[in-house]
């Protein structure tokens, strides 16, 4: 598996988990994004994606979108999207 950078935390609620991310690529839910930086390096699938407080299944490039994350992470933490190896 290899990933490309598709972004940057810039705000994390850490009371709901929830990251916002401008994000460089198009993501769709269920897609595995790799959050890497500033402590963090996990994967995880996006199971809830909103754009202006509204449940979207995908998202387009320089859209800036909120996901749930499993676990806390920091402003400026990058996130890559998880793809097979060719």
């Amino acid at each position: 598996m290899t990933g490309q950078r598709i972004g940057e935390v810039s705000h994390f609620f850490d009371k709901i988990n929830v990251a916002v991310i401008t994000i460089k690529m198009n993501l769709t839910l269920g897609d595995t994004v790799h959050f890497l930086g500033h402590g963090s390096d996990f994967l995880q699938k996006v199971s809830s994606m909103e754009i202006d407080h509204e449940f979207v299944d995908e998202a387009q490039a320089g859209q800036e979108i909120a996901i749930k994350v499993e676990k806390p992470i920091k402003k400026h933490t990058n996130v890559f999207l998880i793809t097979a190896d060719e």
